[in-house]
């Protein structure tokens, strides 16, 4: 996705998967209610002030990694929660779900990128508590961080088709189409890598 590098389509992606996460937590925040949810490092006492937008796009100015690690980061997201069925994400962890997930990304993507120190700065959190984060999300993931460039693809394809599907009017079928990929995340999100490139589809719960 050449395209990333144009700084007009990343500025969509952070709006889009903002939007996105936004719509699963408050979704995940009601089912709270109903449903035992597991507590874990990565929720904080309070829900933040600074909105989910706001703090991505943060960590975008100031985090410097390339622009494929938020496609990466995306992927890591979809795999924590597929392994992690309880622990879905919610207005008390999505912050530091992003600022991991994110510097996990970099890490594992980028040539140089900056120490855990300075990410934590980054996400408003200690130096030591990012180090835990880190810890419990590669755990989490099973220390699966390879993403084939078939898996990648996929989940640009599937970005930039939700993304058109944003862009103003918004539709009844906008609408419905982005309430069904909050979902499917919530849930467990997308793609299963072991099938065949024409099976990998969208599992729209």
């Amino acid at each position: 996705m050449a395209e990333l590098e144009n700084p007009k389509v990343m500025t969509n992606l952070i709006k889009f998967l903002s939007s996105l996460l936004q719509r699963v937590s408050e979704s995940n925040d009601i089912n709270r209610q109903f449903q035992p949810q597991k507590i874990s490092v990565f929720h904080g006492l309070t829900r933040p002030t600074i909105s989910i937008q706001s703090y991505l796009e943060r960590i975008f100015k100031y985090a410097n990694c390339s622009p494929s690690c938020y496609i990466v980061a995306y992927v890591y997201l979809d795999r924590f929660i597929q392994s992690q069925p309880s622990l879905p994400i919610n207005s008390l962890n999505v912050h530091r779900l992003l600022i991991t997930s994110v510097m996990v990304a970099a890490k594992f993507m980028d040539d140089m990128y900056y120490n855990n120190a300075y990410y934590a700065k980054v996400g408003g959190i200690s130096t030591t508590e990012m180090n835990f984060l880190e810890v419990d999300f590669l755990f989490g993931l099973g220390f699966h961080l390879n993403v084939t460039p078939t898996t990648f693809q996929t989940y640009c394809c599937y970005l930039q088709r939700e993304m058109i599907l944003m862009q103003p009017p918004l539709s009844t079928t906008t609408l419905d189409s982005s309430l069904s990929l909050g979902k499917s995340l919530k849930l467990h999100l997308c793609f299963n890598e072991e099938e065949s490139t024409n099976q990998k589809q969208q599992l729209a719960v």
